[in-house]
């Protein structure tokens, strides 16, 4: 969840009731009623997520949205009355990551925080682990590329979906039952069976000694973890 929250809101009772909700999150909220004042708040402190009123009394929200666009890439919900379609393309285009129509309840404000923290937080390992390399073996992931001893490996689509879960999970032990709903997608099955057949043949291709797992190594009673080369 974000460390550090601001809420840009002309509304002074909705401006505390949005910083109560997101306080809920354990993180520290800070609070804006202008364009001016909000520009101040993300110029003087770092700042996880921004929630974006619009119609502000100085100006356009979408202002401080192409600001912020230009130098980070923070994720900004907007929160706004304007229901045009139009308007809600155009500020998805300005760089908004998710757009709610006032009012909303907080229960929804917060389960689309926490979804687009996942969404952030999913990309930002994707982007750590875009490439490892290990004795030998390279995994691009962008290029879908795997390489040991210098032989290109073919992996499956399964065989993909398979490392890009574990992967992006890196650190984080995935049960056989996780694993099959990430992969494989549907209700019915062996899952234990394909998955464990699946992760051997997986070892063969990216492991520099497949008989020895150092980067897919098992839990023992849970599952499998993708382990952070040194």
């Amino acid at each position: 969840m974000p460390a550090s929250v601001l809420v840009v809101e002309d509304d002074a009772p909705l401006r505390e009731t949005l910083a109560a909700t997101l306080g809920t999150l354990g993180g520290e909220v800070h609070t804006a009623a202008t364009l001016s004042e909000a520009i101040r708040e993300v110029t003087k402190r770092p700042v996880e997520l921004v929630l974006l009123d619009i119609g502000l009394p100085d100006g356009d929200g979408t202002e401080l949205l192409k600001r912020l666009r230009a130098a980070t890439d923070v994720p900004v919900i907007v929160l706004s009355g304007r229901t045009d379609e139009e308007d809600k393309i155009a500020i998805l285009d300005a760089g908004a990551d998710d757009f709610l129509i006032k009012p909303c309840s907080a229960a929804e404000l917060l389960a689309r925080v926490r979804g687009l923290m996942r969404r952030v937080a999913s990309a930002a390992v994707g982007k750590r682990w875009a490439r490892v390399e290990l004795d030998g073996v390279v995994i691009d992931l962008v290029a879908q590329q795997v390489v040991r001893h210098g032989v290109p490996q073919r992996l499956t689509p399964t065989e993909w979906g398979l490392l890009r879960a574990l992967v992006l999970q890196a650190g984080r032990p995935l049960s056989t039952r996780q694993l099959w709903d990430l992969v494989w997608d549907r209700e019915f099955g062996d899952f234990a069976t394909h998955v464990r057949v699946h992760i051997t043949h997986l070892r063969r291709k990216v492991e520099p000694n497949p008989s020895m797992p150092r980067l897919i190594v098992t839990e023992p009673g849970v599952g499998y973890r993708f382990v952070e080369p040194a």
